[in-house]
């Protein structure tokens, strides 16, 4: 075999052999090598040396093996010049061929060898130390299982000798009574000590399982430990594994920990029992029932005797301790979620056919007020208002309204209308109606989340038992809105029902007193009814039909429940149609009899031409384009609309085209830029305030912080307009009304309210009352007014239909008319007789106002009474739009 194979095969190969002895350097050119030993010791070099090849050399001839083995070392320290020759030439060579190799290979697996050598022979310990384990405890086992079983067939033997010993006795002596009272004593005691291998077994088992936990635990401690230890390591120790998965078990059951503690206390009943017995002379089942006891009632183990039962009853007792301790702290927090779940408004309301209300804003203690009236007759109901909100906070802000809820409950409940379980939680499928209210701010934002809520609405997987009445801010996302709630979905658009509401309001004084009593429940209310025993009666009988109420309308079936106001007298009644009436309540009115009504004869009388009217506009919000344009359709030709806002003029136009506004449309009205701050007289003198017929002075809760700070400010800039109008229109000698002296602040300013007419929006109730008493202008309660719409509405959507044509800008509307119209000075007629002649001009009249009364009276009783009427009462019509 030459050098170069056995290098290369040879595993432990080394080039020590390139130092060779001080003998072999004096001898002549080697011959051919011939086959020789090697022998491997570990390396060490000089200081100076370069050289880190382990030590490998031949043996000489001229040395032993022990020599050889001895001057090894010495010579790897030595470098000594020889001439080269073919031989050390071949051999040099080879040596560098072969270290290139495995310099290259140290270089590639340093890494690896230093990243992986702590870890390999880690792991390979703890397999080694996990397997002699498990052989030891095998082995333990085995000979403890060995040991036990033949323990045990020694006693069964034993017993046997012995009892067929005291048989042979018994049978030889059982004359002897003495005799045999000693042999059933030692059955007995054979007996005893045929238990007493259970009872050591019983000890051992219970100290065994209760060795295990510990050894379980020290042995996870031991394997996160080393883990830890191991940088490369990318793996969870095991003991984070552990901790991990008992708190996912804990989190995800939601009876793990009752489970865990009854567990628990039947382990602690069963080892204690098993202790009990090996260390008592009791049987199991009552050693089981003593444990019980004790962990029961930890004072129960004063009466034990001996060292051993006294050990075990006191480590049972304290195990009960904590046993009952986690019991108490696990029932008091159950109980503690509980209460605070029931306080944060969690739990579920399990009610059907109730109103519910989602959202918050300032209309809902109005609404609350409304719906407490409508249920009233039906001894009070349900009303459940779920908000993102904390339930103790609402609960206590509806306390602080003082309202009258006339028998209705209340129910808060802390939830998201954008979330499928909370709205299965407020039982929204059994609701009879759902009211979504719009929040306070900004209106694109609000309408957005509107749109959402009805998107989850829809989204119910029970189906909705109830319509859906929602409460925008921006007239614009009305259709969105329908589009995508389809039939089920009633839109109330707040700023364009009051904007409307004020211009009628405007244009006819005491109109907003009159929409109080039609939209609230306090008075009288639209109501639809089917009545069969009016079938084939034309519209003009039905009018006189109802003495304690007023039809308005028909819902006709055959146009799929269209509802027709103030229809043609010649219209029949069919046989599925409804029929719309005001009354007090849905169950004061019935059809009666026909009155005998004598028929006045037709007055005719020419209507005054509109004339152009110039109307002052205070303040600014984001619909203020739509009012412009309801103002363009109601007003004369050749009117004026000033406006007069904290914006500047030359963005004004630019909001108003954003708005949706078309400048270039507007036919009747012709627009005045002013700019100014209407709290500010100075600003409000340099307008013509005395020249205006109507001024119309907005309340954008925007601008102000709350309600309350709106209502001010409007209040304020009412007070400077009619000082400055008193101070510039001449004083005269009779006070209107009479109700406050001549001179006085407030009688100057009632007069200048006969020149020019001024509808403020109010947003609290409370600033109604400084407003009704002092009688110095109208005033539309804005947030009062949209809730009785949204509570009529939900009562009854059919309703919704009504105020939408009542609000628009055609078909027929609420106005006021005078007197003159229908009557003579002093000419007595009843209700009946003048609703006929109001029904020549096609008008429908449902009150009047009395020259000196406050309030309108609708719906009046005994209609069939005659009266005298004055030309200066007025009377309350439902008829087309001029």
């Amino acid at each position: 075999m030459s050098l170069d194979s056995q290098d290369s095969t040879s595993p432990s190969f080394n080039r020590d052999w390139f130092f060779p002895s001080p003998s072999f350097i004096h001898q002549s050119p080697p011959k051919p090598p011939k086959p020789h030993r090697r022998f491997s010791t570990a390396s060490k070099h000089s200081p100076g040396s370069n050289i880190s090849n382990p030590p490998s050399f031949r043996s000489s001839p001229s040395l032993s093996p022990t020599t050889t083995s001895k001057y090894g070392r010495l010579r790897r320290r030595v470098e000594l010049p020889r001439p080269p020759d073919k031989y050390s030439i071949q051999h040099q060579n080879d040596s560098v061929l072969d270290r290139k190799p495995a310099v290259s290979s140290e270089k590639k697996q340093s890494t690896v060898k230093v990243s992986s050598g702590s870890l390999g022979h880690r792991v390979r310990v703890r397999w080694n130390l996990a397997i002699t384990v498990a052989i030891v405890i095998t082995a333990l086992t085995s000979l403890v299982h060995k040991n036990f079983t033949l323990h045990n067939q020694v006693i069964v033997l034993q017993d046997q000798i012995l009892k067929l010993n005291v048989r042979l006795r018994a049978c030889n002596l059982l004359s002897n009574v003495d005799t045999f009272d000693s042999v059933m004593q030692e059955l007995d005691d054979i007996g005893y000590g045929s238990d007493n291998g259970l009872k050591n077994l019983a000890l051992i088992v219970s100290v065994t399982l209760l060795s295990i936990p510990v050894l379980a635990f020290k042995y996870i401690d031991f394997v996160s430990k080393s883990r830890s230890s191991d940088s490369v390591s990318e793996e969870a120790l095991l003991n984070k594994q552990l901790a991990y998965r008992v708190d996912i078990f804990l989190s995800v059951h939601p009876y793990a920990k009752p489970l865990a503690l009854l567990v628990a206390t039947l382990l602690v009943i069963c080892l204690g029992g098993l202790a009990l017995f090996g260390v008592t002379d009791d049987n199991l089942a009552d050693c089981l029932w003593l444990s019980w006891t004790f962990v029961a009632d930890s004072g129960n183990h004063a009466n034990t005797e001996g060292i051993g039962p006294r050990l075990v009853s006191v480590s049972i007792s304290f195990g009960g301790m904590l046993i009952f301790a986690m019991m108490l702290g696990l029932v008091s927090d159950a109980i503690s979620e509980k209460f605070d779940s029931l306080r944060k408004g969690r739990s579920e309301v399990v009610e059907q056919n109730h109103t519910l209300i989602l959202g918050w804003s300032d209309k809902l203690g109005s609404l609350l007020n409304q719906l407490g009236i409508a249920n009233e007759s039906l001894g009070g109901g349900i009303v459940v208002v779920m908000a993102e909100r904390d339930k103790e906070e609402m609960e206590m802000d509806i306390a602080k309204m003082e309202f009258d809820f006339k028998g209705t409950s209340v129910i808060c409940r802390s939830g998201s209308p954008l979330i499928l379980a909370d709205l299965k939680k407020v039982s929204v499928s059994k609701a009879r109606a759902i009211v979504v209210l719009a929040e306070d701010g900004n209106a694109d934002q609000s309408d957005a989340r509107a749109l959402r809520t009805v998107l989850s609405l829809t989204g119910v997987k029970e189906g909705l038992k109830g319509h859906i009445v929602v409460e925008l801010s921006d007239l614009d996302n009305e259709v969105l809105v329908k589009l995508v709630g389809g039939d089920l979905v009633k839109t109330v658009v707040a700023h364009d029902v009051i904007g409307r509401l004020m211009i009628q309001c405007a244009r006819q004084p005491g109109l907003a007193q009159i929409w109080e009593d039609i939209l609230g429940f306090e008075n009288c209310e639209f109501y639809i009814k089917r009545w069969p025993q009016l079938h084939g009666m034309q519209f003009e009988d039905i009018l006189i039909s109802f003495p304690d109420a007023i039809p308005c309308g028909i819902k006709v079936a055959s146009c799929d429940g269209k509802i027709i106001l103030n229809p043609e007298d010649s219209y029949v009644l069919q046989e599925d149609d409804e029929i719309l009436v005001i009354a007090e309540d849905d169950d004061s009115y019935a059809p009666a009899a026909l009155p005998t009504v004598k028929e006045a004869s037709f007055m005719h009388i020419a209507r005054p031409a509109r004339m152009p009217q110039k109307i002052l506009l205070c303040g600014w919000r984001r619909d203020i384009d739509d009012m412009i344009v309801v103002l363009d359709a109601f007003l004369a030709p050749g009117s004026e609309l000033w406006m007069f806002n904290d914006v500047p003029e030359n963005e004004r136009e630019k909001k108003l085209i954003d708005g949706g506004l078309d400048l270039s449309r507007l036919e009747n009205i012709q627009l005045v830029n002013r700019e100014g701050n209407a709290v500010i007289r100075r600003h409000l003198e340099s307008l013509p305030l005395q020249s205006f017929d109507s001024i119309l002075i907005l309340a954008d809760e925007s601008v102000e912080d709350s309600a309350i700070q709106a209502d001010s400010r409007s209040l304020a800039t009412l007070l400077l307009i009619r000082d400055i109008q008193s101070k510039r229109l001449p004083m005269v000698n009779q006070v209107r009304r009479g109700t406050f002296s001549q001179g006085s602040w407030i009688g100057e300013m009632q007069q200048a309210s006969d020149k020019s007419v001024i509808i403020s929006e109010i947003l609290d109730p409370r600033t109604k009352n400084l407003l009704s008493m002092s009688k110095i202008s109208d005033y539309v309660l804005s947030n009062e007014l949209v809730s009785m719409a949204l509570a009529m509405v939900a009562e009854d959507q059919q309703i919704n239909d009504v105020l939408e044509e009542l609000f628009a800008d055609e078909g027929n509307e609420l106005q006021i008319r005078q007197a003159d119209l229908y009557l003579s000075e002093g000419e007595e007629l009843s209700f009946y007789e003048v609703l006929l002649r109001a029904r020549q001009r096609r008008e429908i009249v449902i009150g009047y106002r009395a020259a000196n009364a406050e309030k309108a009276v609708i719906n009046p009783p005994a209609k069939s009474e005659r009266r005298r009427w004055s030309l200066k009462d007025v009377f309350v019509v439902i008829a087309e739009k001029e």
